[in-house]
């Protein structure tokens, strides 16, 4: 039998993949049970998924799944707490062995969490308080957001003036948002909240604009708008534009997209600043805080991700126009080194 090169090319082929597949099963084995063998199912249980940064967030979910190599379940309730409650009773039938509760209500979540938990089950949860003991809370540290937005606020606009506010409570990363803005206004007794309004309405960016129209209308005197939420912010922006305000108004916020970013960049843009974590890497970090409750591990009970302040003057001198631009010029914002042991996949590894 004579061995031509084409034979000889499969067969450097088939070592190749062979090689490759003994590495990966290296890999795997070198994981904790039960991600040293296939065939770990998770489930992601929703409440809010509207938006660029849920978007990212599952992206982020969806990136750490795979690199994990674990069954990823994505079970929508679309802001309907109910069904979210019942979408964790569907994630338990299904056989998971892990869920992440991703935003909701507490009065809603935790009787379901419990029951997730007595079947056996793993549960993180981020942005939801379901007042558990066993089950991690996943945070991006949302004081923090607000007191880098506020310090901000205070910086450019002094310590007096008259402020309008976004806020829906009963939602716990806003109302740890709140906590901090009633602090500042303690320690700056000259910030005057003049109004409060807000809603999470589909579409909320428009919904709030019909509110903020209102708002400024009977507020012309308002200098700052405190809009922790990037959608929030999104609305308030589409009614200064509108009622031409532009230039007597800022506007701070949390969170951050690449339509956040184009919209900041625009020329004689109100919304000065927002603080934000890479929601793709709190998505990671939900899966990793996740995982780990299922090897053993214990990941704390609060799993924070540390934010960062973004400026639009940041934004315009080092040209950032996207999130990629943003994780390569601003490092710490691509990568959060929690929930993070030695045997866990990275995806943002090259």
């Amino acid at each position: 039998m004579s061995i031509t090169r084409r034979l000889l090319g499969k067969a450097a082929l088939g070592l190749a993949g062979a090689a490759l597949l003994m590495q990966g099963t290296a890999l795997a084995a070198d994981r904790p049970a039960p991600f040293d063998k296939p065939g770990v199912k998770i489930a992601l249980v929703r409440y809010l998924s509207t938006g660029d940064f849920f978007q990212a967030y599952l992206s982020g979910v969806e990136a750490q799944a795979k690199a994990l190599g674990v069954d990823l379940r994505v079970l929508d309730s679309r802001q309907d707490a109910a069904l979210q409650a019942d979408m964790v009773d569907q994630a338990i039938a299904l056989g998971v062995q892990g869920i992440i509760i991703q935003h909701g209500l507490t009065e809603s979540m935790k009787d379901a969490a419990q029951r997730a938990v007595d079947a056996g089950i793993k549960v993180v949860a981020f942005d939801v308080n379901v007042e558990n003991p066993k089950i991690p809370q996943i945070e991006q540290s949302d004081r923090d957001l607000a007191k880098l937005a506020l310090e901000q606020a205070v910086k450019d606009n002094g310590e007096s003036w008259k402020a309008g506010y976004v806020y829906v409570a009963g939602i716990a990363p806003l109302d740890r948002r709140n906590e901090t803005w009633v602090d500042v206004k303690k320690k700056h007794s000259g910030i005057s909240e003049v109004a409060m309004f807000g809603t999470l309405d589909n579409p909320i960016a428009n919904s709030v604009a019909n509110q903020a129209r209102s708002v400024l209308q009977a507020h012309p005197d308002i200098k700052v708008m405190f809009a922790p939420y990037d959608e929030f912010a999104k609305g308030v922006k589409i009614a200064v534009d509108e009622a031409g305000l532009n230039k007597g108004i800022k506007i701070y916020s949390a969170d951050i997209s690449t339509s956040d970013i184009a919209a900041m960049r625009e020329p004689d843009s109100a919304w000065a600043a927002t603080a934000a974590t890479n929601p793709a890497v709190v998505g990671q970090v939900s899966v990793r805080a996740l995982a780990q409750l299922l090897a053993g591990e214990d990941p704390g009970h609060n799993v924070i991700v540390p934010p960062t302040l973004i400026t639009q003057k940041e934004l315009i001198d080092k040209d950032i126009k996207n999130m990629e631009d943003l994780s390569a010029k601003l490092p710490q914002f691509a990568h959060a080194d929690v929930a993070m042991p030695a045997w866990m996949p990275n995806p943002n590894a090259k």
